[in-house]
């Protein structure tokens, strides 16, 4: 079983989703490995996403982490490169080597989860490929995470647009981040994202609570807690 997960923008909660996503697999039993297929704004020593998703969930045995390239500079792929002084065409994976690293992995874990850079038509490659390119070359159940605040409905709208005229019918949308005390706007955006979702044909899987890894020494217990709530379709292989 294979996940790509995106967002309607930056900042929007992919990873902390990631994380609970994987979460809710290693509690059936599933191996999981975590692929980041472009991780920018770090250096080599610095723990990047997938490797922020195994360290919140305690280095669990059967969950591995994965990157295709590390740059430097926080912005998209293509730009990271040239800001560093690098041709992209020789520095980021091509989608084929991209998608011959997923389906190793698809062959050696029972989940699969790909955390794209940004939102969903960021460019992941030199020749222009996306997150969106990768997930249909490999088979992906396509995942979206949304900001629950103002301006998200619009955001979201356009994301799943843009799933349905690149061949995405069914996928799942969530909130990647849902304030403690909620207003008004926030609990509006929920229902209406859920509405929005169903009239797409997607599953609403839900909200994740703000601040699940906040407190290093229970974020462990909290990714799970989480987990258990999601309205899931499909925790691993079916």
């Amino acid at each position: 079983m294979i996940h790509a997960m995106t967002g309607t923008d930056t900042e929007v909660g992919k990873t902390v989703a990631t994380a609970v996503l994987a979460a809710r697999s290693l509690s059936h039993g599933h191996s999981v490995a975590i692929y980041k297929p472009t991780q920018t704004g770090l250096g080599k020593s610095e723990p990047g996403d997938a490797q922020d998703v195994a360290r919140w969930l305690g280095n669990p045995g059967q969950l591995s982490a994965f990157e295709g390239v590390r740059l430097r500079h926080p912005m998209a792929p293509v730009d990271a490169a040239l800001c560093a002084g690098l041709d992209p065409a020789a520095v980021l994976p091509t989608l084929a080597q991209h998608v011959q690293q997923v389906g190793e992995l698809d062959a050696t874990h029972d989940v699969v989860i790909i955390e794209g850079a940004g939102g969903l038509l960021v460019e992941l490659t030199a020749a222009g490929e996306t997150i969106a390119d990768l997930a249909q070359a490999v088979g992906a159940s396509l995942v979206v995470a949304a900001r629950p605040d103002l301006g998200t409905l619009n955001h979201t709208a356009l994301t799943l647009e843009a799933c349905s005229t690149r061949g995405f019918t069914r996928g799942t949308l969530l909130l990647g981040s849902y304030p403690e005390q909620p207003e008004p706007l926030h609990q509006r955006n929920l229902a209406n994202l859920r509405n929005m979702a169903a009239g797409h044909g997607w599953d609403f899987a839900g909200a994740l609570p703000a601040g699940l890894v906040r407190d290093p020494s229970r974020c462990r217990a909290a990714l799970h807690e989480a987990a258990a709530t999601l309205a899931w379709p499909c925790p691993g292989p079916c």
